[in-house]
């Protein structure tokens, strides 16, 4: 398996010409119980207009993943101290693709797109376990916040421009 080119990666929307190619992917079966499947993804991103950004992960023409962001979204919208925040919703990788730059990837446009509405933080959510991705999201700098949203634990990575 080869690693992610740079400049074969993009982000693509989805269409009626890839939605069922993207509704197909699976990640490893030891992550499932981990990420929901992509339509359970594209149906929540229909019901939160403005809020859900998914896009599939391409190198060339192959499908290799899917991510879904969220922006400005409160997670206690009864506490007046939740400040709003933008980050990383889900993020399927195909199974066979695991391990490739797929997910930095993902994270990394992802991170870009919430700096260029004017962001400056990356928030994830992640259930603990073993197969889980804690592990990846940690060693790309997210730091967990000691919050919880339903039984997923909070991350957080600082993105602000270097000066």
């Amino acid at each position: 398996m080869s690693s992610a080119s740079a400049t074969a990666l993009r982000l693509e929307e989805i269409t009626p010409d890839n939605v069922l190619d993207a509704c197909a992917l699976r990640v490893h079966p030891l992550q499932e119980k981990f990420v929901a499947p992509v339509a359970r993804s594209l149906a929540e991103a229909y019901a939160s207009p403005g809020i859900a950004w998914p896009r599939l992960i391409m190198d060339g023409d192959e499908l290799v993943g899917f991510v879904m962001a969220f922006f400005d979204v409160r997670f206690d919208e009864k506490n007046p101290d939740d400040r709003p925040r933008s980050g990383l919703w889900r993020l399927n990788i195909a199974a066979t693709h695991q391990g490739c730059g797929y997910g930095r990837f993902a994270v990394e446009a992802v991170a870009e797109e919430i700096r260029r509405r004017g962001g400056t933080r990356i928030t994830v959510t992640w259930k603990p376990g073993e197969h889980g991705p804690e592990e990846f999201y940690r060693t790309l700098g997210f730091e967990p916040t000691g919050e919880m949203s339903e039984d997923e634990l909070v991350g957080e990575m600082d993105i602000a421009p270097l000066p």
